[in-house]
């Protein structure tokens, strides 16, 4: 799918290009800050749906390409760990079968043969799935790196639309001063060159864009017809292929003759019955007391009448030599003896050498950034508010310290910056 060649190379704006005010321009209204064109709003709208239609497309296509792939491998697997079960552990004294070669012949054989079955019926559909990916995944793919071209022309005229109103508002602050001074004069002859030329940006992306929008549409119709007939077609070999393959299978393991239920309780028998005769699959754990346990209550009363054991160390020092009572006016006997029992305790005499040495240095401060041999970051104060209108773009409060990432020479063009964590693209000035 071609793409048009202006909508692709819509980075560059050309010198040539007329100024023209927006206001003259039809279907273009300003409302207070913001500019308003309903012919490109309604554009965009119908952008982003084909946006969001041809990601849904290319991801429903890959996933009845995986969907068909992984069956096919799926029934090759399912088939491996039947026969796997089938046959004996082994050389395991476990095993009663052991010795036997295969535990189930007759049931291997038909694994393999409904493995070898498989096998071919996923060479034989590998065409048409790569069918699939070439002629329906791939142009998918394609139309998507497209949209992703136009999405990036489209961010731009967003960024001029921004610089236009922002300009616009400066100069209609200095032109609404009652008495302007030489400054404002000098001030109000840039912005109105500023808003001249950021006119002339916004209009060549504005006027691009709702000219070949509606062109890409049409194209995109003529894309997609082809592809879902090739979809229908290669999905309708996929599934007749399929039918035939397994309406030709004839293992003899199974009795087709019956209907499925019945040759499911057929082949089952009673096994279901001698299962449950098996003492391990009733087990069951009763939480019962076993003989002897220590954590009996007759246990609990002997641990609890021994006296024979020695106290704890801590336990001799209390019987020994209680604390003495909390008073406020104490005799001066009682009080040295006070002073002498809280002088022994670890605790008090931890407590007297902090009191002694006072109170903890405070940290040291830290070096300045010049003495610390790492270059100062670049940063710019916000002198306005920005909420992102865009992907990409990054919002910032008046008085926010932005740190600079990128810049540019110019100060009219976007630079990218980060402000408490958040990274994005910003006006420069």
């Amino acid at each position: 799918m071609d793409i048009p060649p202006s909508l692709a190379a819509g980075s560059l704006v050309p010198q040539n290009l007329n100024a023209h005010s927006l206001l003259g321009t039809p279907n273009i209204q300003a409302k207070g800050d913001n500019t308003k064109d309903a012919v490109y709003i309604d554009a965009e709208r119908r952008f982003q749906e084909l946006e969001t239609e041809t990601k849904k497309l290319h991801d429903e296509s890959k996933k009845y390409f995986d969907a068909i792939n992984g069956m096919l491998k799926h029934q090759i697997e399912f088939s491996q760990a039947v026969a796997e079960i089938y046959k004996p552990i082994s050389g395991r004294v476990s095993d009663p079968d052991s010795i036997i070669p295969e535990g189930n012949p007759e049931g291997i054989r038909a694994c393999e043969e409904y493995e070898s079955i498989v096998r071919d019926l996923l060479a034989t559909l590998q065409p048409e799935l790569e069918m699939i990916e070439t002629r329906v995944i791939r142009p998918a793919d394609e139309l998507l790196e497209i949209i992703k071209v136009i999405r990036k022309c489209a961010g731009k005229r967003q960024h001029k639309q921004l610089d236009y109103d922002r300009h616009r508002t400066t100069l209609k602050k200095l032109q609404d001063k009652k008495e302007k001074s030489l400054k404002d004069e000098k001030a109000m002859y840039k912005a109105e060159a500023d808003v001249e030329q950021a006119t002339q940006e916004f209009n060549y992306f504005n006027d691009l864009l709702k000219d070949e929008l509606p062109k890409l549409f049409t194209l995109e119709r003529e894309f997609i017809r082809p592809l879902f007939q090739s979809f229908y077609y290669m999905q309708l070999n996929v599934f007749y292929t399929l039918h035939e393959k397994m309406q030709g299978v004839n293992i003899g393991y199974f009795d087709l003759t019956l209907d499925v239920e019945a040759a499911f309780e057929n082949k089952r028998g009673d096994i279901k019955e001698q299962v449950e005769q098996l003492t391990i699959i009733h087990f069951k754990a009763t939480g019962g007391k076993r003989p002897g346990s220590k954590f009996g209550p007759q246990g609990k009363l002997a641990l609890e009448g021994k006296s024979s054991n020695p106290p704890s160390r801590r336990q001799t020092l209390d019987l020994e030599a209680p604390p003495p009572p909390y008073a406020s006016s104490l005799s001066p006997s009682l009080s040295a003896s006070s002073n002498i029992g809280r002088a022994n305790s670890t605790g008090s005499s931890w407590g007297a050498a902090a009191k002694s040495k006072g109170a903890a240095p405070p940290p040291p401060k830290p070096k300045p950034s010049r003495l610390s041999q790492v270059p100062a970051a670049d940063t710019a104060t916000a002198l306005y508010d920005y909420e992102a209108q865009a992907e990409g773009d990054l919002s910032f409060s008046t008085g926010d310290i932005i740190e600079i990432i990128q810049r540019t020479a110019n100060e009219n063009e976007w630079w990218t910056g980060k402000v408490d964590g958040r990274q994005g693209q910003f006006p420069g000035r």
